[in-house]
């Protein structure tokens, strides 16, 4: 594990590249700045891929890489946030992605959920620093306490188990108790917004008789047990299956899931105690306060 760390492609506001073509973040590729009449040019970074690459087919672009170029967001991007189709479409965050990652090959609604979290904190720093000003409740006086953080200092979660075939997104584990063997998979970007709609969809027809978040999630996570495929067959075992495989396989999935650590640690400025608490990705992400 290590810090957040983004890899500089060129200075930030650094006038003196403007007057010259300048290398894109596709290699081998030359492009004129639009900006090099002002004086000023977009700056690029490499934001870090927790996935390493090794979830993705051999033949895509990211197979094997550790890290992926994007821009700093521009106007552009805080157009993006406030549109209000976006919003209301639920592609908001896809939509930011598209538009600042600049190898254009790149399907983003099939990134690992871990790698669209590690690309939405780089974007953000580009954007507006590391900074992040949050509310937080705080784990010994309980009160809801303002406090700033770095998020350059949060701790990268990189893949550390192999996949069955490389390239290909799918882990294996055996349940401790039934003994079945499952084949599961990280979420992608396109499941999670799948699962949202699942989840809001159901929720409006019944209410609060819908909050089944456990059996849920893990059924659009398992791909196969004992080799059964039928999602019908694997959802009346994920509603059935002990508790303990349930537990065991759902704390090896989130132990071994790639993406960043969002607990961080605070002094309480109300009590002075020292806690970790989990970092809010509110609406003052995207937002800061000037």
């Amino acid at each position: 594990m290590g810090a957040f760390i983004l890899a500089r492609k060129n200075d930030i506001f650094t006038a003196s590249q403007a007057s010259q073509k300048t290398s894109s973040p596709v290699e081998g590729v030359m492009r004129q700045d639009p900006m090099k009449e002002f004086g000023w040019e977009v700056p690029y970074e490499l934001a870090p891929l927790p996935s390493r690459g090794l979830v993705y087919a051999k033949n895509d672009t990211l197979h094997g890489k550790e890290s992926i170029s994007i821009k700093a967001m521009t106007a552009k991007e805080e157009d993006i946030l406030l549109s209000r189709a976006f919003s209301k479409a639920g592609t908001t965050v896809t939509e930011l992605l598209r538009s600042c990652i600049t190898d254009h090959d790149v399907d983003v609604s099939h990134l690992l959920s871990g790698d669209r979290q590690s690309i939405l904190v780089a974007i953000r720093i580009t954007g507006y620093g590391s900074s992040y000003d949050a509310e937080v409740v705080c784990p010994s006086c309980v009160n809801r306490v303002k406090n700033q953080f770095d998020l350059s200092s949060l701790t990268l979660r990189p893949l550390e188990i192999e996949p069955k075939i490389s390239g290909i997104n799918e882990f294996e584990f055996t349940l401790p108790v039934s003994k079945k063997r499952v084949i599961f998979k990280f979420l992608t970007g396109r499941d999670e917004e799948e699962l949202n709609t699942l989840t809001e969809r159901r929720r409006k027809l019944l209410g609060d008789a819908a909050e089944n978040p456990v059996t849920t999630k893990l059924s659009h996570q398992i791909i196969s047990i004992e080799g059964i495929t039928d999602k019908n067959k694997i959802n009346t075992f994920v509603s059935n299956m002990p508790a303990g495989d349930s537990r065991a396989l759902r704390s090896y999935i989130e132990k071994n899931e790639p993406g960043i650590d969002m607990n961080v640690q605070m002094t309480c400025p109300s009590c002075s105690a020292e806690s970790e608490v989990g970092l809010p990705i509110g609406p003052s992400f995207f937002w800061p306060r000037a």
